[in-house]
């Protein structure tokens, strides 16, 4: 009978070799390996970089919130897309925080986290032979998921030469003319990299030229260092082109709650609102009216941001007197660095290390050092570490995690 069923799956998925052949996938390789530095060195402690969520509890305000709203009989039923609460916190926190204007009513829906909406948007959007353009390194959902509805991926690289922004005008006219949806994410995983105005403002030129709805991923909205989060929607023209998708999973240590918002073309904002209801009931209004609190709260986001800023004062330091070129960036918690070709003990004690790739290097740092980051190998071989890790308590545990990791990494010199 297990053969007969597999005759049934869809190839979007793999068809009949759905579980035979899928290669293992890059996350899955690093907990194989954390694993197994664990039972080779139980004794040591295991500093993980690379998971990317974030280490800390929601503000003890928000769960009060959640947990008074859900005794609410009103809030018990089926959220479908959302009551007024959220919308309009949404639209205020656009307002006051990032200078942009939208109605709550119209322009604004909330979403079971920004990666339910990455999933639901290509089915608004996408066609059998039409384009959507991703950049990579990156978060792959929206192209997955045009996939499985015929369409087609052009994958747009993010280089350190153009500070991890992508050249629109390198896309092929055959692929612009085919082309629905461009997806873009700044602050940007995994690269760190933000945007300027003068790029968006290209963005909205480019996508009026040629026809292109934007999808702007704001995920790290909030967390950045300096200044006021750049909103693709403040750029002038944004709203007649794109969307934006705002997440509470990183902003307010909300990973597991699934709830954000997209806002923008009140048109798109409808497309998937109509997809939206039919494909769920909704987040809890607890959730919702949760988050609606932290987004009338910014301060909240910002004690965040502060932690994650210190963090890296400590990072980035001690990485570049090892050799790593590492430079803080202005907001997200990740840092991107090019990935070491060799590594040789620092007492000429042996015989150099040499990477293949990324991936190499990375595997290598578990096992060696006990330190785990992330791999990419899209363009250019990269290290991405997070400074989310949850071995750190306090401030003095911060330093002590980052002095321990310079400790380790300090017994080899490295080649780049």
């Amino acid at each position: 009978m297990t053969d007969h069923l597999r005759s049934l799956l869809a190839e979007r998925i793999g068809g009949p070799r759905f579980g035979l052949d899928t290669p293992i996938y890059k996350f899955e390789k690093i907990k194989r390996a954390k694993r197994a530095a664990l039972a080779a060195r139980p004794d040591r402690e295991l500093f993980d970089l690379g998971v990317g969520e974030p280490d800390g509890a929601p503000d003890p305000d928000l769960v009060r919130v959640l947990q008074n709203e859900a005794a609410e009989p009103a809030t018990r039923g089926y959220a479908d897309n959302g009551d007024a609460r959220l919308k309009q916190a949404a639209a205020g926190y656009l307002r006051r925080e990032c200078g942009v204007e939208v109605d709550a009513d119209a322009q604004v829906i909330h979403s079971i986290g920004s990666k339910a909406a990455l999933s639901l948007l290509p089915a608004a959007l996408i066609n059998p032979g039409d384009v959507a353009i991703m950049t990579v390194p990156g978060y792959p959902v929206f192209g997955t998921h045009a996939r499985y509805y015929g369409g087609e991926v052009f994958a747009l690289p993010l280089t350190r030469e153009r500070h991890f922004l992508p050249d629109l005008a390198a896309i092929p006219a055959d692929i612009t003319a085919r082309a629905k949806a461009l997806v873009l994410n700044y602050p940007n995983n995994p690269t760190g990299a933000s945007a300027t105005p003068e790029f968006f403002a290209g963005v909205v030129a480019w996508a009026k030229e040629h026809g292109v709805a934007v999808i702007h991923d704001f995920a790290y909205a909030a967390l950045i260092f300096e200044g006021r989060p750049l909103s693709f929607l403040a750029t002038p023209g944004a709203m007649d082109v794109g969307i934006e998708l705002h997440s509470a999973s990183k902003n307010f240590n909300m990973t597991g709650w699934r709830c954000g918002f997209v806002a923008g073309n009140e048109l798109l904002v409808q497309a998937y609102g109509a997809v939206k209801d039919n494909s769920d009931s909704g987040q809890f209004l607890a959730v919702q009216h949760a988050v609606a609190h932290g987004y009338d709260h910014p301060e909240i986001i910002a004690r965040t941001a502060a932690k994650y800023s210190r963090r890296m004062d400590l990072l980035v330091p001690m990485l570049r007197r090892l050799g790593f070129d590492a430079h803080k960036p202005k907001g997200s918690f990740f840092l991107y660095i090019p990935a070491p070709k060799s590594a040789a003990p620092a007492d000429g004690s042996g015989e150099p290390v040499e990477f293949a790739n990324a991936e190499a290097a990375s595997q290598w740092l578990i096992s060696e050092h006990g330190m785990s980051t992330v791999p990419w190998d899209d363009a250019g071989p990269f290290l991405r570490l997070s400074v989310t890790f949850a071995a750190a308590n306090d401030e003095r545990d911060e330093r002590r995690v980052v002095d321990a990791i310079g400790e380790r990494l300090g017994r080899w010199r490295y080649q780049f």
